[in-house]
């Protein structure tokens, strides 16, 4: 694979290279868009993976007996990540505004590094919980700057798949995750659940590695006033570095016009932005509702705490557990890449709901095969609930796996994209610390009736979705802009219709190239 290094280029990254972190770029925009991928979804891996080696280390005797577990102290061993993602979520948005796109990814990941060196030494209790809250915070500032980073910098034809595929990774790092805990069961002593966690340190390491080969966030560079890098993002990840081509040119008018637009009227880069004006409230509300549907949509249950739903259900084996765990994960992803490949087809709104009508479905029914056959010794009607939860798990990975990291930073307008991610980020955290923590408690107390509760609220979630949400595929971010705000900033023709050829090319001027 051929690269383009800042000598070859032109001396057009030198900026970027004294920002300290080497860039070496490959020539193909389609290297370049499966690298921004890969890297920005180490994120999504690491929270897939550490989701179910929670799932399998509550599971395990060896852990559960090494700290002396109560269902309290078991929710906040596994809670406490998302008391980091909190912190994370109203601090990490400025810092990605500030020195770009590629440097939080950067530090993000050396974070979450750190944090896995603490968690796998645990000596006790307390110090598990604080290396958690530091994995929570690396993992939750990735998860922030990941889906800004990548809405930003993949070509529109790649946006949808891109980001979808983003939180597909989450059951990429959970399958793993279930396979390694289930191995390790078998090791009589802490390593059992120290080798897992040690394990989780090696997607930051991945995501790391491939940072020098990625470019910053074109909007990011043209915002900050250099604009001959972005044009050259943009040719690179649209046209092989075609700087002439009518698709880079207008996409670069596109955003120069909008970006005017907003200094003119007033926007910047503040955390009041996200709160001044109405349609910058709505659109940090359509995000934050993604956040929160999301999380409590049921899935929780499942990602967290699978082994005291199957033993609720009547299967109380743990090797049993374990592999239903690995099963389940391989499930899920296929289940999230079926929906990623409809997401530019069916639209995030569509799919969004389907999901979820579907979830609401199943989690009901969850709840009434547990009530019957929870302390029964019918074997088809154990593994009929098994089923259920089986497809009730698909169900969510169809549709809010791809849409939950897509939606939100492509409602969010750039001035308010990193700061509003911070907010999102907040919400998901923290409705899924209130989640997490007290579903042990639920279960040990009320039961089934925990999904019949689950359940009802989903169906004001449906209903939500279907009145509130706006569609966005086929647009580029600053298409999106008429959806919100009733107009488009400006006079470029929507992109897709120049890549479709169904409309007469935009002419750009090849003066504009040549006064770079």
């Amino acid at each position: 694979m051929r690269m383009n290094t800042t000598q070859s280029a032109g001396g057009r990254y030198d900026k970027l290279v004294g920002a300290w972190i080497p860039l070496w770029l490959p020539s193909s925009s389609l290297s370049i868009s499966i690298l921004l991928v890969l890297c920005s979804s180490i994120t999504s891996t690491t929270f897939g993976y550490d989701g179910s080696m929670m799932n399998g280390l509550n599971i395990l005797p060896s852990y559960l007996d090494y700290f002396r577990l109560t269902p309290a102290t078991t929710g906040l061993n596994t809670a406490s990540l998302w008391i980091g993602g909190c912190i994370a979520g109203v601090t990490w948005g400025k810092v990605t505004d500030l020195i770009g796109r590629r440097p939080a990814l950067f530090w993000a990941a050396v974070l979450t590094l750190i944090a896995v060196v603490l968690q796998t030494a645990a000596q006790n209790i307390a110090m598990f919980v604080i290396a958690r809250i530091i994995l929570g915070f690396g993992t939750s500032a990735s998860g922030l700057t990941g889906p800004a980073y990548l809405a930003e910098t993949l070509p529109l034809h790649w946006r949808g798949w891109g980001l979808g595929i983003f939180n597909d990774f989450y059951y990429v790092g959970g399958l793993i995750a279930a396979g390694i805990t289930y191995r390790t069961s078998f090791i009589d002593s802490t390593w059992a659940w120290r080798i897992p966690s040690v394990i989780q340190g090696i997607f930051s390491i991945l995501c790391i590695v491939i940072i020098p080969f990625i470019p910053e966030s074109p909007r990011w560079l043209l915002f900050h006033g250099r604009r001959e890098e972005a044009h050259y993002v943009l040719a690179q990840t649209y046209s092989d570095g075609d700087l002439t081509s009518h698709i880079v040119l207008a996409q670069l008018k596109e955003i120069e016009d909008t970006f005017e637009y907003e200094k003119n009227a007033g926007e910047t880069l503040s955390v009041t932005q996200i709160f001044r004006t109405r349609t910058a409230r709505k659109r940090v509300l359509l995000a934050v509702s993604a956040a929160v549907f999301s999380t409590i949509a049921g899935n929780v249950i499942a990602s967290y705490y699978l082994g005291t739903m199957l033993t609720n259900a009547g299967i109380s084996s743990t090797t049993k557990q374990l592999q239903i765990n690995i099963i389940l994960n391989a499930f899920c992803l296929v289940c999230s890449v079926f929906g990623t490949y409809f997401i530019d087809r069916w639209g995030r709104k569509t799919i969004a709901a389907l999901s979820t009508m579907l979830l609401t479905i199943f989690l009901f029914l969850v709840g009434a095969l547990t009530k019957v056959f929870g302390n029964s010794s019918n074997t088809s009607g154990v593994y009929g609930t098994v089923a259920v939860i089986f497809l009730f798990q698909g169900a969510y990975s169809i549709g809010w796996t791809p849409v939950l990291y897509l939606y939100p930073p492509e409602v969010l307008n750039y001035p308010i994209r990193a700061n509003g991610m911070g907010v999102f980020q907040f919400f998901l955290n923290g409705a899924a610390l209130l989640i997490v923590f007290t579903m042990p408690v639920a279960q040990a107390s009320i039961g089934w009736k925990t999904y019949m509760i689950n359940g009802a609220w989903d169906i004001v979630m449906l209903i939500a979705i279907l009145y509130y949400w706006i569609e966005t595929k086929g647009k580029t971010l600053e298409e999106i802009d008429e959806l919100i705000e009733g107009k488009k900033h400006s006079e470029v023709p929507d992109l897709e219709k120049i890549i479709r050829g169904g409309e007469v090319q935009y002419e750009y001027g090849a003066s504009e190239v040549e006064k770079e």
